[in-house]
């Protein structure tokens, strides 16, 4: 049987994958996304999240910066916040 995550856990596995991309720009622009936003995410919110990173990091990437149309799927709000890029902090 399946056992249903709080949104609590929900939020902690998805900071995990927002941060274990692989590459370092993705883990800045897709866990820096998280860290910024995540606080004020409805349940609805948290779910395109959480289908978001099911998406290749190339995608998520290209998308954010507009090298490539969005798919329906992902058009809104919060795609339109991760494409201001204003979230993304680079440690020096």
């Amino acid at each position: 049987m399946a056992q249903t995550l709080t949104t609590e856990a929900r939020l902690a596995r998805a900071k995990f994958r927002a941060w274990h991309r692989g590459t370092r720009e993705a883990d800045y622009m897709i866990g820096g996304f998280l860290d910024y936003y995540s606080e004020a995410w409805t349940e609805a919110d948290l779910s395109w999240f959480e289908t978001l990173l099911d998406e290749d990091d190339v995608d998520i990437m290209a998308w954010a910066l507009g090298t490539q149309p969005i798919p329906d799927a992902f058009i809104g709000p919060q795609m339109d916040a991760m494409r201001k890029l204003d979230y993304v902090e680079i440690p020096r």
